[in-house]
């Protein structure tokens, strides 16, 4: 282990005193000792205080992660296994009802083990690492995981790992996927809020699911719900009451479609550009047996929600899901123009008294900001907003605090009202 220490200047780390988790390198004064990339090196203020310890990497503008405040923690297999133990042990406090079946069992500086996640899709672990210095506790990481869910009678048959973001390079890191450990078949199946899937950990985004959205998912079941009395009865009545038309934007594997027909909607279309995306959708269709009321295809929501107007589509509720539109501050003003146009697009198409749930999942748009865009979209058309809920990522993507990383996704439920 590095016996370095690195110090900052004078007026800087006032992230890390606020209770952040990285260091940049504009930041650091001096660093005395000899080390590696990846080692774990002292962090000192400009006065000599010990801040605590981290791993450095000199490839990255984030050129420490902090690992513990404490200046005598030892970063060993104790250590490791202490945070992996929290870091479970908070799951089942907060997942709903035990909620385990598929769930994030470790997000990265959130549980203190900066650039590493790690999904549970049923009984197989997917891993993704980002960050050079947690690449070499990785393999021991996931072991203890192993040992720590058996203890609760929970056998993980294998492990993948989704190291393929090419974020890596930042970090000298060649991105990287495959098998930890024996390799097994990798679609698997999961089952979230009642909804059966097929998770393809290999091909699949991400580490292969969107996790971050399941309560939210959940909540519009329950608007649905509210609508139509649920269980699809008024689909099989034909109560033209309670027929409720809907439509998912940006469906990826038909998650925001599924769980709305689930409720009760009776005709769900679910949009989205990959072809791929809209096959796996239309299976999971059939695999829950909602084919007669979801249907998926391939579509630009940007192109087809304003043919949609113009040919007179109207539904009762419409959910906007689309990808992060700025993955850097800068590039935060055209994501503004964007969030702006798909939300003015979107609410066009909501019935007067319909429901509208928008979301960002970039952490760089604020909540602040997000709040912001989709008013001046609902003024742009002359709709009036009346607030359901706002929400944001599920509990097991905690929200570090001074963090700003950890805090990213955030879900609005509106009713819409043409202004009169």
């Amino acid at each position: 282990m590095s016996e370095s220490i690195v110090t900052l200047k004078k007026g800087e780390g006032r992230t890390i005193k606020a209770g952040g988790a990285w260091i940049y390198d504009n930041e650091i004064d001096r660093i005395e000792g000899r080390f590696k990339n990846g080692d774990v090196v002292e962090v000192h203020d400009f006065d000599g205080y010990q801040m605590g310890r981290g791993f450095i990497n000199q490839n990255s503008k984030i050129r420490i992660r902090m690992l513990t405040r404490n200046p005598e923690q030892q970063i060993d297999d104790a250590y490791l296994e202490k945070r992996v133990r929290d870091a479970w042990e908070y799951r089942k406090v907060v997942m709903h009802a035990g909620d385990l079946n598929c769930c994030r069992v470790i997000f990265g500086e959130a549980d203190w083990l900066p650039g590493l996640v790690v999904d549970k899709y049923a009984d197989v672990l997917v891993a993704q690492c980002l960050a050079l210095g947690m690449d070499r506790f990785k393999e021991k990481i996931v072991d203890v995981l192993r040992k720590v869910m058996a203890e609760d009678g929970i056998v993980i048959k294998g492990v993948y790992e989704r190291s393929d973001a090419p974020v890596r390079k930042k970090e000298g890191l060649e991105p990287y996927k495959g098998f930890i450990g024996p390799e097994f078949d990798t679609n698997v199946e999961i089952t979230e809020n009642g909804i059966r899937y097929i998770v393809d950990v290999v091909n699949g985004q991400k580490t292969g699911f969107f996790l971050d959205q399941k309560y939210n998912r959940l909540a519009m079941q329950q608007v649905i719900a509210g609508l139509t009395g649920g269980s699809g009865a008024a689909c099989r009545r034909r109560d033209p009451q309670k027929k409720i038309k809907a439509l998912d934007c940006f469906t990826h594997m038909g998650t925001f479609a599924l769980n709305m027909g689930l409720a009760g909607a009776c005709d769900v279309t679910g949009l989205d550009i990959s072809e791929f995306a809209v096959a796996q959708a239309t299976a999971n269709a059939e695999r829950n047996g909602l084919s007669d009321r979801v249907r998926f295809r391939a579509a630009n929501v940007l192109d087809e929600l304003p043919k949609l107007y113009e040919a007179g589509e109207r539904v009762d509720v419409l959910v906007l899901d689309p990808p992060a539109f700025t993955k850097s501050r800068e590039a935060t003003k055209n994501a503004i123009k964007g969030y702006r146009e798909i939300n003015m697009k979107g609410l066009k198409l909501v019935k007067d008294g319909g429901y509208f749930a928008t979301c960002s999942c970039s952490h760089f748009m604020t909540q602040d900001l997000f709040t912001e865009v989709i008013g001046q979209a609902a003024k742009a058309v002359h709709k009036r907003l009346r607030q359901v809920e706002f929400r944001t990522q599920a509990p097991d993507h905690p929200i570090l605090w001074a963090s700003d990383e950890s805090y990213y996704l955030k879900f609005y439920i509106f009713q819409v009202r043409d202004e009169i």
